[in-house]
């Protein structure tokens, strides 16, 4: 009996068309494979474009954002550098002119200014003297600041202290005091010599010292021989320089005579020398001691 044949007709086996069909299967899944691969690699990188685009963008912003923020802070820092360093300047200008003050007072102790420091600034005391007689005393209470100013003080009203401040407060410290320390102990000097005058010659005198509070305008009369019959001395001594002990102006007369001898009128003459000369007190000690006879000595 014979064997059936596989093969058909065209001489195709039917495993062999299936195998086939199964191969260009295959090939075709293959191709649309490979077609559809490269839309979507076109799709992935148009969304990777995308996103890409918005970084840069957002980057951009950020970098807009910081650069606008580095800008508004170097603004502010300029803006406060000037004023710190005003401040600093100001406050290096306080700080050197307490110095200068500690300075001054620390040098001229022994001269009658002296002082201390307070929680405002400093408290300068200065202390008077006349030929070497401790006088009073007076205290300015200065303020350290800008601009520096005087919060309290003991000297007397007729004392130019506003006109001196004025002047030299601000600029020189050390002139200011030094200035009214001459303004005080010339006044304590004029007020010292009035006060002897008064107190320790008062038998010369034929009539009350006038003076006025600054001690620098006197006016009194008086007799070498207070029990003779000699004419009174009339005399007025005007302290121009507020600075000064002595008067720059000095007027003598005599009271209730019109001519005087030539005689009368020499002494009259060297009263008048000797005034511009020496301290008031030693004039009239001088006159005590000696009587009529004028002291000559003084004048040379």
């Amino acid at each position: 009996m014979e064997q059936a044949n596989p093969l058909r007709p065209d001489g195709e086996s039917k495993g062999g068309v299936l195998a086939h069909l199964e191969r260009l299967e295959t090939q075709m899944s293959k191709s649309r494979k490979q077609s559809e691969e490269p839309q979507s690699v076109q799709a992935q990188e148009g969304a990777l474009g995308t996103k890409i685009h918005k970084l840069r963008h957002l980057r951009d912003e950020l970098r807009a954002a910081v650069r606008h923020r580095q800008a508004s802070v170097k603004a502010s820092i300029a803006n406060v550098e000037p004023n710190l360093a005003v401040e600093m300047s100001e406050q290096e200008v306080l700080e050197e002119k307490l110095e200068n003050v500690k300075a001054v007072l620390q040098a001229y102790r022994f001269t009658g200014l002296s002082g201390k420091l307070t929680s405002r600034g400093v408290c300068v005391c200065i202390n008077t003297a006349f030929e070497g007689n401790l006088l009073d005393s007076y205290f300015v209470d200065l303020v350290i600041q800008k601009p520096l100013r005087i919060h309290h003080h003991s000297v007397p009203v007729f004392i130019p202290l506003e006109e001196i401040a004025a002047k030299y407060l601000q600029t020189n410290i050390q002139h200011f005091l030094f200035s009214l320390c001459e303004y005080l102990n010339a006044y304590s000097g004029r007020k010292y010599q009035a006060d002897r005058l008064q107190s320790d010659f008062a038998a010369l005198l034929t009539g009350p010292l006038q003076r006025n509070p600054l001690c620098n305008l006197l006016s009194f009369t008086y007799k070498l021989d207070p029990g003779g019959q000699s004419f009174p001395f009339c005399a007025r001594l005007l302290y121009k320089d507020l600075t000064a002990t002595l008067p720059t102006d000095v007027t003598v007369t005599y009271q209730g005579v019109d001519a005087l001898s030539t005689s009368w009128e020499e002494q009259r003459a060297s009263h008048e020398t000797l005034f511009c000369m020496k301290p008031l007190h030693q004039v009239f000690a001088s006159f005590a001691r000696k009587g009529e006879k004028l002291d000559m000595s003084l004048v040379s």
